[in-house]
């Protein structure tokens, strides 16, 4: 809840105001992102580059595999913090506009009649995929700078990443985020 040992202030405060925040984790990106990672295979590697590696935090790959995913993790919202001053174009958040009205749904209906205590072992894969093919077909791609001073606040459902760089040489582009715990599974869900 604070950066550089600075208390989190003004509307960002009062969001997390009796939320139990964790240490943020930190978005670092230089030039030249993304590099190809090792093992990565050519299809990731496109993925992050032409959708900026799209994803709904929490929804992690099952067993290994990137093509099944599970609610494994549930977060209340996503909140970051520039926390450097970065030209456009230099790595910027990516958010599809409208995107939690598509994902939400999906995951409810490919969630609904499972005990939660399963959810992290059940690959929604499936309905993960079409609801991002539509998000990108109907949803605005918006791409967000901040400076330091600045928060974004991202829906939990939202579908998100980060752009290529296209800015030219520059220091590192860095943000905290904060993804607080959702502590009751079901309100998680079926939350707006």
């Amino acid at each position: 809840g604070a950066v550089e040992g600075r208390p989190l202030g003004g509307a960002a405060a009062a969001l997390a105001e009796g939320t139990a925040l964790h240490r943020a984790q930190v978005s670092v990106c230089l030039p030249g992102y993304p590099k190809a990672e090792p093992g990565e295979s050519a299809a990731r590697a496109r993925f992050r580059r032409d959708r900026a590696g799209a994803h709904v935090d929490g929804l992690l790959p099952l067993g290994g595999d990137p093509g099944r995913r599970a609610a494994a993790e549930r977060h209340l919202w996503l909140l970051g913090l520039p926390l450097t001053s970065a030209p456009e174009g230099a790595a910027p958040l990516v958010v599809w506009d409208g995107s939690e009205r598509i994902m939400g749904p999906a995951l409810r209906a490919a969630l609904a009649g499972r005990a939660p205590e399963r959810w992290a072992t059940f690959d929604i894969g499936p309905a993960y995929r079409a609801a991002r093919a539509e998000a990108f077909a109907r949803c605005p791609r918006r791409e967000l700078a901040g400076r330091p001073g600045e928060a974004w606040l991202v829906h939990r459902f939202a579908l998100h990443g980060v752009a290529p760089w296209r800015a030219g040489p520059a220091a590192p582009r860095a943000v905290a985020y904060f993804r607080p715990a959702a502590e009751d599974p079901l309100a998680w869900l079926e939350a707006p």
